[in-house]
């Protein structure tokens, strides 16, 4: 073989193992992995109680209690099992939460991503929201819950014999939530903040496939499937780290379309998204010299851009700067 075809080669190879070894995340700062430093558990006290929940700029995580499983399943930093990651979570700011459940005997419901149990139960999940919101009762919380398992590869099975899905969700029913979210006959209006101040409201109770179930939650979701719809941007498949951009891009694009859109919808924007040779920490945090989308969106949001509301961003672990900026906005 010429020396020079051999150059080619191992030049060629090179570049492969950068889009398909995972490398490092970008060091904790202000955009990435601190959620520790920020402390921000009454920041909705100061909104009026007349605001739409559509008009406030939320900042919420994606797989809100997901920190096990390793690299390719973590999505948050770990604060502990059975709700003391989802605690800490509320106590820096966040407002949106994305809870995964699997079916589990007893008719209860586990708390999973994937395949993988994260030490929690949606008991915990209740209980932290309760204690939180009676502690806070000027603060409201946005619960998107989903069915996790599908039963093939990669995912959990639900234990079989138990109740439906919605059903057993009914059984968690206490007063915390807003009631006119959790009854599945008649999807509820988006509310005033006054109306929902110390309460949960569901905004959408998915199945297994990503399609929501009967009429729970808020009837601007009806159309929320899996991945992105009229209202939510979440193109959650990242091949490599190379497409990092890509992911950024559309996180930006769909800022945008907030700021310009129906100002009476609550607009759910993503910045997570993963794959095998892209883990959440690598999309979230930056990778190989490609920006991540938490450093991105600081920048972004802190250059201003004419934005007047960011809406809910669900964000794999964000740090406390960027926390603060979304609440700035309010």
């Amino acid at each position: 073989m010429f020396p020079c075809m051999k150059r080619v080669l191992a030049a060629a190879a090179l570049s492969l193992a950068l889009i398909a070894v995972p490398g490092a995340a970008l060091a904790a700062d202000a955009s990435y992995r601190t959620l520790s430093a920020a402390n921000d558990p009454d920041w909705m006290r100061s909104v009026p109680d007349g605001a739409s929940l559509a008009a406030l700029s939320v900042p919420g995580t994606h797989g809100t209690m997901s920190i096990h499983g390793g690299s390719l399943t973590q999505t948050q930093e770990d604060f502990g099992n059975s709700g003391g990651t989802l605690a800490r979570q509320l106590t820096a700011g966040i407002r949106m939460i994305d809870i995964r459940a699997r079916v589990n005997d007893g008719n209860t419901f586990t708390i999973h991503h994937g395949a993988v149990y994260q030490n929690a139960n949606f008991t915990d999940v209740v209980r932290v929201l309760t204690d939180f919101l009676a502690a806070h009762p000027a603060e409201t919380v946005i619960m998107r819950l989903k069915q996790e398992c599908t039963g093939e590869l990669g995912s959990c099975t639900d234990v079989p014999g138990q109740k439906s899905f919605p059903d057993i969700f009914d059984s968690y029913r206490t007063p915390v939530f807003w009631q006119p979210s959790v009854t599945r006959s008649a999807a509820a209006a988006t509310p005033t903040l006054g109306e929902v101040r110390g309460k949960v409201v569901l905004a959408v109770l998915h199945g297994a496939h990503g399609s929501p179930i009967e009429h729970y939650g808020l009837a601007q979701f009806a159309t929320w499937t899996d991945g992105s719809s009229t209202y939510i941007q979440d193109n959650y498949t990242v091949p490599n780290v190379g497409a990092i951009a890509t992911k950024r891009d559309q996180v930006r694009r769909f800022l945008d379309a907030t700021n310009a859109g129906d100002p009476t919808k609550i607009y759910v924007n993503f910045g997570s998204g993963s794959s095998l040779f892209a883990q959440p920490q690598q999309v979230a945090g930056g990778a190989f010299g490609v920006q991540g989308v938490d450093p991105f969106l600081l920048t972004y949001l802190n250059e201003g851009h004419g934005l007047t509301r960011t809406g809910v961003l669900m964000l794999d672990f964000p740090g406390s700067g960027l926390l603060q900026k979304i609440i700035s906005y309010n």
